[in-house]
């Protein structure tokens, strides 16, 4: 039995092998050859990327073998690729129209511009300190001037012009008697024949004395001095009355131009106005003339003294500030005249430390006859519940002026220039880009027996002086001038001015020839071009022309003028012409002065006041 039981063991073994074997032939996996393998690899790939479709297979045989296999995971969920997104989207994307393509990059460019830190002082930027509410001052208009509904004052800017934006506006004033003036300073104004406010001083003047910040824009020789002069005077009573001023105390009060000439002209205007009522027993104001130039120890006798009203430009007044010769920790009254001049690139940095010396709110008060929306947005960050008052278009040109324009071949130009002389009688001012030409014509003209004098950045503070002294007097007759004399200077009685270079920048024309006209007076200006100037210069001037309804001459009516093109962009943008200077024939994308701005800056070369040569601080 037992030979049995072993023999039957083994056959049962036997019995139970061939099952095992069948098992492991289940889990047999067939050889794949590595050409195969990599045809399948490459297969993988391409079905990534998304492109299995549109693609021929590497081999018949490489599909056979991805068809017989179970699919990857990563393959049954495979994304495309960023790229193949990216051109999916181009793909899908609307057709953009070239005029909506450039509002779009217009928007960025302003965008980009405006990344510049706000207006306010390091402290205040540091410590996040921001003014809500105005400063209070004690002025008040008369009764049935408060009670005017809005519609009468609506009708009232409609008749004179002024535009506003702001809240609470106060209410327009039309004579200068219901602004509740000192009677001393009514009586000086009626001496110098200004019976009637202008369009900028029967908004402006009650926005200012009522306390509130303010951005003014209005044509050259409109009266914007008086503006923001008159209540810094009565600003500056108050505060003397309520608590008269300590030696080495102040100012109340701060004025920054950006030229010295200009400077000195605002000086000469808030002295006119001390002496009547310092003759009619109010209190003693002191003034002070801040500018390079001038012997420095003179300046700081009168701050020794305690000074109520500074009269300043950005570098002077820097100097002292930085040597603490002076202080601002009383001062809560600032004006920028010729603003936008003063924001922009070339004096940026200098305002910005003059701010830094601030030690608590100020009423702030801009004003410009070129100011463009790019500047207005920017200033406003340092202003608190802005009025901005606008009495025609900011850059439009005064249309007291007569504007000629005539094609002079370059060499020709300086003898043409004694044929326009003959024009009108003296007095007459002569504009030049550079201080070369103005030398050259100064010479020119004194061999033919002119009595004329020159004027520009690299002259001394004497010579500068002495020039603008014996023009005003009447002792000489032609002023030769670089940008020096073109930003707020007064002649009362020029009737003519000649550009001898059509200037790059619209606004310096602007600028130029609103020196006459003045005070509604009439003028002429006559401006010399040639090839020398970009087509872009030439078309803002053709349409500055066109908007004063001016004649076009024939050189500049030939130009090619996308007009059209221009007008639907600013109906798709909402801003006529460039947002940057104002000019009306060109866009921001095409601004021959942000080009100029960011070549300086590349540069960081040293010009003459928007001229040429020169210390930019010290003009």
């Amino acid at each position: 039995m037992a030979s049995t039981a072993s023999s039957v063991a083994p056959a049962a073994a036997t019995a139970a092998a061939p099952p095992a074997i069948e098992e492991k032939e289940e889990d047999f996996v067939e050889y794949i050859p590595v050409h195969t393998r990599r045809a399948m690899e490459a297969q993988k790939l391409l079905l990534r990327r998304g492109h299995l479709a549109s693609t021929e297979p590497a081999s018949s045989s490489a599909i056979e073998a991805i068809a017989g296999l179970p699919k990857p995971p990563e393959l049954a969920e495979a994304k495309p690729s960023l790229l193949v997104k990216a051109s999916r989207l181009k793909r899908d994307q609307p057709e953009i129209s070239p005029t909506e393509q450039l509002v779009q990059q217009e928007k960025e460019m302003i965008e980009h511009l405006s990344d510049r830190k706000t207006l306010m002082s390091v402290r205040e930027l540091a410590k996040g300190i921001t003014y809500t509410d105005p400063i209070p001052t004690g002025w008040k208009p008369p009764l049935p001037i408060r009670r005017m509904s809005d519609r009468q004052c609506e009708s009232i800017r409609k008749q004179w012009h002024i535009m506003i934006d702001g809240e609470d506006v106060p209410p327009p004033i039309k004579n200068f008697k219901d602004m509740r003036l000192p009677s001393p300073v009514l009586k000086k104004l009626k001496e110098k024949g200004i019976v009637q406010p202008t369009p900028i001083q029967v908004q402006g003047l009650p926005v200012i004395l009522a306390g509130r910040d303010m951005i003014g824009i209005a044509f050259t020789g409109s009266g914007k001095t008086l503006v923001f002069v008159l209540p810094l005077i009565i600003s500056a009573i108050q505060e003397e009355i309520m608590m008269p001023i300590a030696p080495g105390e102040g100012p109340f009060g701060l004025v920054v131009c950006p030229s010295r000439e200009l400077a000195r002209q605002t000086y000469e205007v808030v002295e006119e106005f001390l002496v009547p009522l310092r003759e009619q027993g109010y209190p003693e104001i002191r003034p002070l003339l801040c500018i390079g130039g001038v012997d420095m120890r003179t300046q700081l006798e009168i701050v020794k003294k305690g000074v109520h009203i500074v009269v300043a430009t950005p570098g002077r007044l820097k100097d002292l500030l930085a040597k603490k010769k002076m202080t601002l920790d009383c001062c809560r009254y600032l004006t920028l005249d010729e603003a936008d001049r003063l924001v922009d690139l070339g004096f940026e940095d200098d305002i910005r430390e003059v701010f830094d010396h601030f030690k608590a709110q100020r009423q702030t008060v801009l004003f410009s006859a070129t100011m463009p929306k790019k500047i207005q947005t920017f200033a406003t960050s340092a202003l608190v519940k802005p009025v901005i008052v606008n009495v025609g278009r900011a850059g439009a040109a005064n249309l007291d002026v007569i504007q000629e324009v005539e094609y002079v071949k370059q060499e020709a130009k300086i003898v043409y220039l004694l044929e326009c002389l003959q024009k009108t009688p003296p007095p007459v001012l002569i504009f030049c880009e550079n201080k070369a030409d103005v030398d050259d014509i100064h010479e020119y003209l004194l061999l033919k027996g002119v009595e004329a004098v020159a004027i520009h950045g690299g002259k001394d503070q004497e010579e500068r002086e002495f020039a603008i002294a014996s023009f005003k007097s009447g002792i000489k007759d032609v002023l030769v001038a670089t940008d020096v004399a073109s930003k707020g200077l007064d002649f009362p009685e020029i009737q003519h001015v000649i550009n001898y270079d059509m200037p790059a920048e619209i606004e310096n024309y602007v600028h130029r020839i609103g020196r006459t006209g003045r005070c509604g007076k009439t003028g002429i200006a006559t401006t010399f071009i040639n090839k020398n100037q970009s087509e872009t210069t030439l078309l803002d001037l053709k349409h500055l022309l066109q908007e004063a309804k001016q004649r076009i001459p024939p050189v500049l009516a030939e130009l090619d003028d996308p007009t059209a093109e221009l007008e639907a962009i600013t109906n798709a943008s909402g801003v006529k012409g460039c947002a940057y200077c104002g000019g009306l024939g060109h866009r921001i994308v095409d601004c021959p002065k942000l080009e100029h701005q960011k070549s300086m800056a590349i540069a960081g070369s040293k010009k003459d006041y928007f001229g040429s040569g020169g210390y930019r601080g010290e003009i």
